[in-house]
């Protein structure tokens, strides 16, 4: 007899999500929605059924913040050591399961599995790296004074509700949940509905590695309804967001009766400048890595190219053969370098601009169009000819589409770079060492790298200005949010307050 040979990884972990419902999980328990409702996933390579999850509402949120705050006092009181040890549990599961995590993270965005096999490394980065900050998180400052001591401690702030995007979710799940879990706040985890599926083994791990029932919540549903009854309950006392800064200003407006703390991390119109002076090689091999991987849908991505007019033509004719020959495919290829579109919505909303672009006056140097008629799949674009003031060039299009726009001068390129609403992260190319101070001292933006695509320093701020956001996670940045700061002083040297309503002595009085 012929044995049959075993499903790859890729097919059973397909057939294992096709047959599986995606539940809630709130007080340590996999429960279904109080409605029974639930909502369909679908993978973007050919748009069908993935796996079907629950549907959140109200009640389900309910549920949740009272398991979190049932569970706060008891983990606020936990020793850091604790937290730290069980923190490093979820990092060691995360690495054990990184094949599953990556396989399943590219079917259900379209990612490309050679960035999602590093996803998971990097999530097991960040448990560990605010495990390691667990105990010295509640860590203030001496404040001496004459007659006093002042000394500050942190605690945190309580139950926290954390809404992730779409793309690369369980990375940024984790840049989350982590320092809110090491700070000894208690979570309410809202993943986006358009990938839900990380965040659902993201829950199985930290469960397995001992996280106490109500410390970690998973809440399925739209934003409108699991994510409104979130950002409004009086239970939790601070959102963590990243998503579209329209989103963003509706999330501030819905937790503003129970002033609720935020931190929105919203979108970006980044620019990446590149002077004559620099090293052009490198500054193509940046700029093309920073919008076209991840498939040009990430926060940070370098949206826009800001190239000095000297070097513009030869510079853009050596960029356009590169994005012609990005390779567009199967997410599960290895060789692969853009996979598809998110979903439908978002797919027509890029191919959207392809036309907005003629209109404008801009050309359609590379792409522009769609690849096939199965899947959210378009070919890698690229807009010349284009000005600061075209939609093009001001409105996140969070797709592989890149805009061109020369600039004459520092002044210029400075101008042009800041015009925009949005001041998430900027890229500077010049080996002018004055200049790259002053310009990026000029740049209205949270972040900028020299010489250098993104590359995170966890320690490090991140976070943006303007329409791109408040507030700043990575190291201690991140404590600063998810914890309040309090001052305790102390009276030394016996020092009283003036006394009030004492009867003055007789001499003192009037006739």
């Amino acid at each position: 007899m012929t044995a049959v040979p075993s499903p790859k990884p890729a097919e059973q972990l397909r057939q294992t999500l096709f047959k599986r419902r995606l539940k809630h999980f709130i007080g340590g328990e996999w429960q279904d929605s109080a409605s029974g409702e639930t909502f369909e996933v679908h993978t973007p390579t050919d748009n069908s059924l993935l796996t079907v999850a629950a549907s959140g509402d109200a009640r389900d949120i309910d549920r949740a913040a009272q398991a979190a705050w049932d569970a706060f006092p008891a983990w606020k009181a936990l020793d850091g050591k604790a937290r730290r040890k069980l923190l490093y549990k979820v990092a060691a599961l995360i690495e054990e399961r990184a094949e599953e995590l990556a396989l399943a993270e590219s079917m259900d965005t379209g990612q490309a599995i050679r960035f999602m096999k590093s996803a998971a490394v990097r999530a097991a980065e960040n448990f560990r790296f605010f495990a390691d900050r667990a105990e010295a998180a509640q860590d203030g400052l001496s404040l001496p004074t004459a007659g006093f001591l002042n000394y500050t401690l942190r605690q945190p702030i309580g139950p926290v509700g954390i809404i992730t995007p779409w793309n690369t979710p369980f990375m940024l799940s984790s840049w989350k949940i982590a320092p809110a879990l090491a700070s000894g706040c208690t979570v309410v985890h809202k993943p986006a509905e358009w990938s839900p599926v990380t965040a659902t083994l993201l829950a199985e791990i930290m469960h397995e590695a001992g996280i106490p029932a109500g410390v970690i919540n998973l809440v399925h549903g739209y934003g409108e309804t699991a994510g409104k009854a979130l950002t409004e309950h009086p239970h939790i006392k601070a959102i963590a967001f990243i998503g579209e800064s329209s989103t963003g200003s509706l999330i501030q407006k819905q937790g503003a009766d129970t002033l609720k703390r935020v931190h929105l991390e919203l979108g970006g119109k980044n620019p990446v400048v590149v002077f004559a002076d620099a090293d052009l090689d490198r500054a193509l091999d940046a700029a093309v890595f920073m919008l076209y991987s991840l498939n040009g849908q990430r926060c940070t991505s370098s949206s826009r190219l800001l190239v000095e007019r000297s070097v513009h033509d030869d510079f853009v004719k050596k960029l356009a053969e590169r994005v012609s020959n990005i390779k567009v495919g199967d997410p599960l290829d290895p060789a692969t370098e853009v996979g598809p579109l998110i979903h439908p919505r978002q797919f027509e909303k890029v191919c959207s601009y392809f036309d907005i672009a003629k209109q404008d006056g801009a050309t359609v140097a590379v792409g522009g169009e769609r690849i096939g008629a199965v899947g959210n799949y378009v070919r890698p674009t690229l807009f010349t000819n284009a000005r600061s003031d075209m939609r093009i060039a001001q409105e996140e299009i969070f797709g592989p589409v890149l805009t061109v726009i020369p600039f004459e001068d520092e002044a210029d390129a400075l101008r042009i770079a800041n015009d925009v609403p949005y001041g998430l992260a900027g890229y500077l190319w010049t080996n002018d060492l004055t200049r790259a101070h002053r310009f990026a001292q000029g740049l209205d933006v949270g972040m900028i790298w020299v010489n250098s695509e993104n590359v995170r320093h966890l320690p490090s701020p991140f976070g943006g200005m303007k329409a791109s956001g408040i507030g700043r996670d990575g190291g201690d940045y991140s404590f600063d949010f998810y914890m309040e700061t309090k001052n305790i002083a102390v009276n030394l040297d016996g020092h009283r307050a003036a006394k009030l309503g004492v009867e003055q002595p007789r001499s003192e009085k009037g006739n």
